[in-house]
């Protein structure tokens, strides 16, 4: 596997290129979202430039969900396929709450099929020479996000209550974050885009940081001078990683499909924001209370699965892992820290260029953003107790 040399910066030179690419794009607004007409022309532009004949698309239709990126939902035809099939497209806008990587992803993908639930890749225009905008087309699952009983409505299936299907889901969860974390199969993969941080130095906390860092300074509206506090405090506190692995950085509630009745997990989505890192970051995103729901009894429960000393005993068991509390601890900070700075930075500057196609929502989104500096504060003061 090619392995992309560490800059001097410690960021993945596919990420800087992106956020680079990301201050180029963002001055070409403001963003019209895509019409079914628009897709429809710019899916067969790009299947005839892959050597796709008698190519007929139908039902586009537009998904509900991605703050961050459009979506759509069409059916193909072509002289290669006996019928039609259902694939999602996922396109980037000129901003977002988050700029990610639809190469980076669409790699990953690859290295994972048939030994993970990962939607099929069908192609990718990483710099959106055809479709307009970089995007990914990916095979349509079946399944839904959450019981079609539950009626309410939220973003990113936040708030979801699974019922009795929590009894179901919950050990296929863990089971397929267990092997994630334990998968050695990038050692085989064509990963190009991707860097594997050193074994034994802070090299994986330190990716993030800085990834986040260049973030805040790109988009920053105003000065916040809790975000620049916790940026030194991780930086003075980056922790060892042993032994770096694959960790999805997304992994929680909304984000997997499962069928009705039988409560079979389907798929694992939204795959962009996955690096190679600490397993403790993957576990600290799935334990924070945004993603939880509590129980009749007032029992906080996991991604609306188990309660949260079960599932770290349930993980360690089954991983064999030790979760370390100081580690542990870290990078819940550090990922309150990257929710901050993406409600208070890149949410809202998004909003003000009209370089999204949910303005109302991302914009509504940077609200939250005192939420997370609230548990960064709360986070430090437990590791430092005697803070007045």
């Amino acid at each position: 596997m090619k392995i992309s040399e560490i800059s001097n910066t410690l960021i993945e030179p596919r990420m800087a290129y992106i956020l680079e690419r990301k201050l180029r794009r963002s001055k070409l607004g403001p963003y019209k979202p895509k019409t079914a007409a628009e897709i429809e022309q710019s899916l067969k532009q790009l299947f005839e430039a892959e050597g796709m004949s008698e190519i007929a698309i139908s039902g586009v239709k537009r998904m509900t969900g991605g703050a961050s990126k459009e979506q759509f939902l069409f059916q193909l035809q072509h002289s290669g396929l006996a019928a039609p099939q259902g694939y999602v497209l996922r396109m980037d806008p000129l901003e977002g709450i988050v700029e990610t990587c639809r190469l980076r992803e669409a790699e990953l993908l690859q290295a994972l099929a048939g030994s993970f639930p990962v939607p099929e890749i069908l192609t990718v225009d990483a710099e959106g020479g055809l479709l307009g905008s970089p995007g990914l087309i990916t095979g349509f699952v079946s399944g839904v996000t959450k019981p079609t009983s539950q009626e309410s409505q939220s973003v990113s299936g936040i708030g979801s209550s699974y019922g009795h299907y929590a009894e179901l889901i919950a050990p296929q969860f863990l089971d397929i974050l267990v092997r994630l974390h334990a998968w050695q199969g990038w050692t085989g993969a064509s990963l190009p885009n991707y860097v594997i941080p050193k074994r034994n130095s802070t090299e994986a906390a330190l990716y993030q940081v800085n990834l986040w860092a260049q973030t805040w300074r790109q988009d920053c509206v105003e000065p916040v001078p809790m975000i620049t506090l916790t940026q030194h405090w991780l930086r003075e506190n980056a922790p060892v990683c042993e032994e770096p692995c694959l960790v999805h950085c997304d992994y929680r509630v909304g984000n997997f499909m499962f069928e009705e009745p039988s409560g079979q997990i389907t798929t694992i989505l939204d795959w962009e924001l996955a690096h190679f890192g600490d397993f403790h970051e993957d576990l600290a995103w799935i334990l924070q209370k945004l993603f939880g729901t509590w129980n009749a009894q007032g029992k906080f429960l996991v991604c609306g699965l188990m309660e949260r000393e079960k599932f770290i005993s349930e993980y360690q068991r089954l991983s064999g892992r030790e979760i370390k509390p100081d580690v542990l601890r870290y990078y819940e900070v550090l990922n309150a820290w990257k929710c901050a700075i993406m409600n208070l930075s890149s949410a809202i500057i998004a909003g003000q260029r009209a370089n999204n196609h949910q303005d109302l929502l991302i914009t509504w989104l940077g609200s939250a953003g005192a939420v997370f500096l609230d548990q960064i504060e709360m986070l430090i003061r437990e590791e430092l107790p005697n803070v007045a």
